[in-house]
């Protein structure tokens, strides 16, 4: 089916997919009242605190401060960009998508190439179990201490010690050579005519995104050979239109679940690390793609884990590699866990030799980032050292915090502590005085302030804490267009964007008025498939539920009009008052909000109520 545009398809899409079934195909369900419940999958749940509502299909954990549709739960549970999930969406329900790309044989010649990987995957994985040839590549992989049972759950394979030989298996397929130099298994000869297969000799790992489809291999000459004098010990794939490797991480398809459950990945530099850690039961376990840990792998991470565990050799090179991923991870704030294992091992061996306890060991003792960091810095100095050396150290430290961004009035309250319990500790570590280190880590930060505040500082994902009566009002507001959308055409006349405080309201009103301009109602259904951002939909399903907690459904026609006159009323008396007053404490605001954070519904009927009476206007009853 042809649809007529990306909203279209995106509706019904959405329409064809039940929320419950999708949530009920990942996690149990159980009936309360007119919903379901189930343990959230995204901490450490005890009690069912997902729920998920079959009448305006969506979701939400109060917990996590996480909501959303279908396109949001499988963003979240698979990992996927929007794109991604409604394809994965539309495939699920039978529904062709043609207008998903401007250009549809781009598509077929993808799915082509998608095709061709899962083929050559399983030619290779055939001839490293049948294959007599293929005996010296079983018994390595068996001497390296993987067992049959891994080998064949994750598919490795063997590549022969033959210059065509995938391409003259291909004769009878639809992949022809051009196809499987463009998904990087073949190489086209330097000398002379055709191709030659570009992992002949080598053992295999088949790299997978994160649906599980089979992208990239990755090489590893086998000792016996006639191509263990080769150079390069291991190959990957090139970049191909299936295979980014700064995008992808080895054994991440497969270790959603358990990322999911603990939060917590390890990242180790070599397939057989990953696939030993498996099999000594951490199924957290993931492995670098040939190349040092980048910004966007741990963008990657950040949609599963909240802490990382680098688990690097225990030699000169990965303390090194250590410190150079470092500023990365300080810079994306994120918490990261330096583990370097002893006696110069490599994370097999030490699970070989001394067994998971050992490798527990060194994750309940691993330190911190920043703690590492001191470490390196001050690594060779005696114990008498001077101020001077000392002094050094902590500036090195600094100048990596440095590369965080800096911390403005809305950044999460968390990542504000953590900041200052470091600054703390190495106040401690050092003998120099916390002030000093303050002053110091923001004169090295001034020369990006201009930067630095030029960006949009983003407020913190709903529920937002509830801090004076402006916010209350957007609420209640939001709360009315929500629940009636003929009321946008009376507020849109003296309601502005710069009226709303928050991003997310001003995006969500602001979506409201482009809809009412086109002539549609912005109503809750249409605003959840017009956004693709998860932290909006989820600050608009966070909207939905409160105004149902509320009780406004139901308000009289002449009671909701006074609400609004009140509301407009005390915007503009905000406008004026933000002119005119001076700066107030950070104390003063908190008091402020008290009864708000602790009743919000409350908070904002005894606010419209109090505007009333300064207006001279009779609290209204229902009906």
């Amino acid at each position: 089916m042809s649809l007529a545009s990306p909203l279209d398809a995106k509706q019904q899409v959405r329409e064809a997919v039940d929320i419950v079934d999708l949530v009920g195909d990942y996690l149990p369900l159980r009936r309360e009242g007119s919903g379901y419940k189930a343990l959230c999958p995204w901490h450490n749940d005890s009690r069912p605190s997902l729920q998920v509502n079959p009448t305006r299909q969506s979701f939400r954990c109060w917990v996590c401060d996480i909501g959303g549709d279908v396109f949001s739960f499988i963003m979240r549970m698979e990992g996927v960009s929007f794109p991604e999930a409604l394809q994965m969406l539309a495939d699920r329900a039978g529904i062709s998508i043609n207008t998903r790309s401007s250009n549809p044989q781009g598509d077929d010649l993808k799915r082509l190439y998608f095709r061709a990987m899962a083929w050559a995957e399983q030619q290779y994985h055939d001839y490293l179990l049948k294959s007599s040839d293929a005996q010296v590549a079983r018994d390595y992989l068996l001497d390296r201490g993987l067992t049959s049972e891994t080998i064949a759950k994750y598919r490795l394979g063997f590549a022969p010690e033959q210059w065509s030989w995938l391409a003259e298996q291909a004769h009878e397929t639809p992949f022809n050579a051009k196809v499987l130099e463009a998904v990087g298994l073949v190489s086209p000869r330097q000398s002379g005519s055709g191709y030659y297969d570009r992992f002949r000799g080598r053992v295999l790992f088949p790299i997978r995104d994160p649906q599980g489809r089979p992208v990239a291999l990755g090489g590893r000459v086998v000792p016996g050979t006639a191509s263990a004098d080769n150079p390069a010990k291991y190959v990957n794939s090139p970049e191909t239109p299936l295979f980014s490797k700064s995008s992808l991480l080895y054994g991440l398809d497969s270790a959603k679940d358990a990322l999911s459950q603990s939060r917590q990945v390890l990242v180790m530099e070599g397939y057989t690390d990953c696939l030993i850690a498996r099999q000594f039961g951490f199924a957290n376990a993931v492995a670098v793609l040939g190349t040092a840990l980048g910004e966007r792998h741990l963008r990657l991470l950040k949609r599963f884990v909240d802490r990382v565990y680098l688990v690097l050799d225990g030699d000169e090179a990965g303390r090194r590699r250590a410190d150079q991923v470092l500023e990365l991870f300080v810079a994306e704030q994120m918490d990261v866990r330096i583990l370097t294992l002893p006696d110069e091992l490599d994370p097999a061996d030490l699970l070989l030799e001394r067994g998971a306890p050992a490798l527990q060991r060194e994750l309940d003792n691993a330190v911190d980032a920043l703690e590492h960091k001191f470490r390196m810095a001050t690594a060779g100095l005696p114990p008498d050292a001077g101020i001077h050396a000392v002094a050094q150290a902590v500036e090195n430290v600094l100048a990596t915090l440095a590369k965080a961004p800096r911390l403005a009035s809305a950044t999460d309250a968390a990542v504000k502590l953590r900041e200052d319990q470091i600054l703390h500790r190495l106040a401690q570590r050092s003998g120099l005085q916390d002030a000093r280190l303050r002053q110091r880590l923001a004169e090295l930060r001034r020369p990006n302030k201009r930067v630095e505040q030029a960006a949009p500082t983003p407020e913190p994902a709903l529920p937002v804490q509830v801090k004076s009566k402006q916010v209350l009002a957007e609420r209640w507001l939001l709360h009315i267009v929500l629940e009636d959308p003929r009321w946008l055409a009376q507020v849109m006349d003296e309601m502005t964007l710069d009226d709303f405080s928050c991003p997310q309201r001003r995006t969500i009103y602001g979506a409201m008025l482009r809809l009412l301009t086109e002539g549609k109602s912005p109503t809750f259904d249409l605003l959840m498939l017009l956004f693709d951002d998860p932290a909006l939909k989820s600050a608009l399903v966070e909207l939905d539920e409160e105004r149902s907690q509320l009780g406004r459904s139901g308000s009289a026609e002449d009671n909701v009009a006074r609400e609004i006159r009140d509301l407009l009323t005390m915007f503009r008396t905000e406008r004026e008052e933000r002119t005119s007053r001076s700066t107030t404490t950070e104390a003063s605001a908190r008091a402020k909000s008290v009864d708000a954070e602790a009743d919000p519904a409350a908070a904002l009927r005894a606010l419209v109520d109090k505007q009333r009476v300064r207006q001279g206007i009779s609290v209204p009853t229902d009906g």
